[in-house]
């Protein structure tokens, strides 16, 4: 009998032992994350400040800021991230083009974009044919030349016409462009429409208007680590599912943690030239208020025909070569 309870306890002992030794590799795991230089990441951004992540045992050991959505594609690519909270159609560029190994878990927001113009130079979506009138965008396969194109489409513009009087720059260029008067119009992700309109200039077409229910952002994982750390990417949903609920309970607190988290990062991710007039456009909690309260709909959920939608305006524009379906790009299993 001495021996059974000695075996019994040297069996729970080991038991215990091993488990404490998984629970401690998990902890240990390193995660790379990365982020959009925009409110688009403002869950993410929330989270890292409030220590939510250290919170759930998630070991971050690299948060690192791209200056686009196309940027941290291009990352996702080279294998340096784990998981990315970035714009979809990005995304499904990278999984298509690339064939970088990625799946959705969990949305971020809606919409998030707009077209801001200079007031007294467009009134009306015909001043855009004025063969002076100059046009931003971001390059070629970005969710804000999608809505570009589906600007041109919806209003009957001439499309060779328009295109050729593109600009194609960053965001952050895009509203330096347009407060020194080298554009006339641009269209720009969020947070820099609603900055825009306190320069001055007009949100004439946001997305909402042009793309009803379009999913603006995700978070995306790598599959290797949804299949050997699934408990990992779990937290990870669990994080921004919170972040995002803080977003919308407590707009005005979120809003000042993403102004400051964007000057800080701003200082460290603009050209040394460009960082003088950058600080004179000044990323206050107003237009980030603004942002996150009227211009995204802050969001976990997904809706697999939305993406599958994406997908196709994705084929149609020739941003990619190959169609997949959304069921094969998403893993869902975490989302309450």
């Amino acid at each position: 009998m001495k021996k059974l309870i000695l075996l019994v306890i040297s069996g729970i002992m080991l038991f215990g032992t091993a488990g404490c030794g998984k629970k401690q590799e998990t902890a240990e795991k390193p995660i790379r994350i990365a982020v959009e230089f925009t409110t688009h990441s403002a869950c993410a951004h929330i989270a890292n400040q409030k220590g939510w992540y250290k919170e759930e045992g998630l070991a971050v050991t690299s948060y690192e800021n791209y200056i686009t959505g196309m940027a941290l594609a291009a990352a996702l690519s080279r294998g340096d991230i784990d998981a990315a909270y970035i714009c979809l159609v990005p995304a499904i560029n990278v999984k298509a083009n690339a064939k970088v190994p990625i799946k959705v878990v969990c949305g971020i927001h809606k919409y998030g974009y707009g077209f801001v113009v200079n007031r007294d130079k467009i009134k009306t979506i015909d001043d855009l044919k004025k063969p002076e009138i100059r046009i931003g965008c971001t390059r070629e396969g970005s969710p804000v030349d999608a809505l570009l194109h589906k600007m041109i489409k919806k209003y009957n513009l001439d499309e060779a016409k328009i295109l050729k009087k593109i600009r194609r720059m960053n965001p952050p260029k895009l509203l330096l462009a347009l407060k020194m008067g080298q554009l006339d119009a641009a269209f720009i992700c969020e947070e820099f429409p609603s900055m825009a309109e306190g320069l001055g200039f007009k949100v004439f077409l946001t997305a909402k208007d042009l793309w009803p229910d379009m999913h603006g952002s995700v978070l995306v994982v790598r599959e290797e680590l949804l299949k050997e750390h699934p408990d990992i990417v779990e937290k990870l949903v669990k994080v921004t599912g919170r972040a995002t609920r803080f977003i919308n309970e407590h707009p005005e607190e979120a809003a000042e943690i993403v102004a400051k988290e964007l000057r800080i990062t701003g200082k460290k991710i603009f050209p040394v030239k460009a960082i003088g007039t950058a600080s004179k456009l000044g990323i206050r909690p107003s237009p980030i208020l603004k942002s996150l309260t009227t211009r995204l709909v802050n969001t976990t959920d997904i809706d697999p025909q939305k993406i599958q939608e994406a997908i196709d305006v994705c084929m149609e524009l020739e941003y990619i070569k190959k169609s997949f379906k959304a069921e094969d790009f998403i893993d869902l299993r975490f989302l309450e």
